[in-house]
């Protein structure tokens, strides 16, 4: 009986079974690297229709935080102000300055300035901002110094695993409920036995099952 393939054929056969294998490996690892969260997310840093500057007006003038973000004590989101807002001292404050030209139109229209969206968390997980407030998890936490940045960024990766850790290991993350939006808090102790202390206090107990997070 003729033989149509030789023995060698079946060691060729095996080495380019492994060589494809590998890189299927290989082209799978790196599809996940630069998929993850991590990768994508941190860093991330739009152009603004707007140049407004965070580390000037939360940094060296002191905004709170909740002058803009006024929701972030009673809803689950952290709205956008309104260009009223804005206008409460820009109608005396560089009233002409071509660079706000885009407020003073969305303020005599009512148009929204289209301000693009930086901090995103996937439709299928319920995150609310009132409850970690009022946990006395900072704005630093989830977001960084946001009062040193001159054009927002991403910083933190706002994954599974960064909230996990968290979850699991709170006492770090919680300060007093009224130092929240004071980002250039320094504690005068360990912070994580302030957060411990507090945690006792008011009984927290953060969720680290699956319904905690995915309703």
């Amino acid at each position: 009986m003729a033989v149509i393939f030789p023995k060698s054929s079946d060691i060729i056969l095996k080495v380019l079974g492994a060589v494809v294998g590998l890189g299927a490996l290989a082209g799978a690892a790196a599809f996940t690297y630069y998929t993850y969260p991590t990768v994508i997310d941190t860093g991330y840093q739009p152009v603004q229709p707007v140049p407004y500057s965070h580390k000037l007006h939360a940094g060296q003038l002191g905004l709170d935080c909740y002058y803009c973000h006024s929701t972030v004590y009673k809803a689950a989101f952290a709205a956008v102000p309104a260009t009223s807002t804005c206008m409460n001292c820009h109608t005396q404050v560089k009233k002409d300055s071509p660079r706000l030209e885009l407020v003073r139109k969305s303020y005599a229209t009512g148009q929204p300035v289209p301000w693009v969206q930086i901090h995103r968390m996937p439709d299928y997980v319920y995150f609310n901002h009132q409850a970690h407030l009022a946990a006395g998890v900072s704005c630093v936490s989830c977001h960084g110094r946001i009062d040193q940045m001159i054009e927002v960024r991403q910083e933190k990766p706002l994954n599974m695993g960064m909230c996990l850790d968290c979850h699991r290991d709170p006492a770090p993350n919680v300060r007093p409920a009224e130092l929240v939006t004071k980002l250039d808090w320094v504690p005068d102790r360990d912070p994580r036995v302030i957060g411990q202390e507090i945690i006792a206090a008011k009984h927290l107990d953060p969720p680290t099952n699956c319904s905690g997070c995915h309703r």
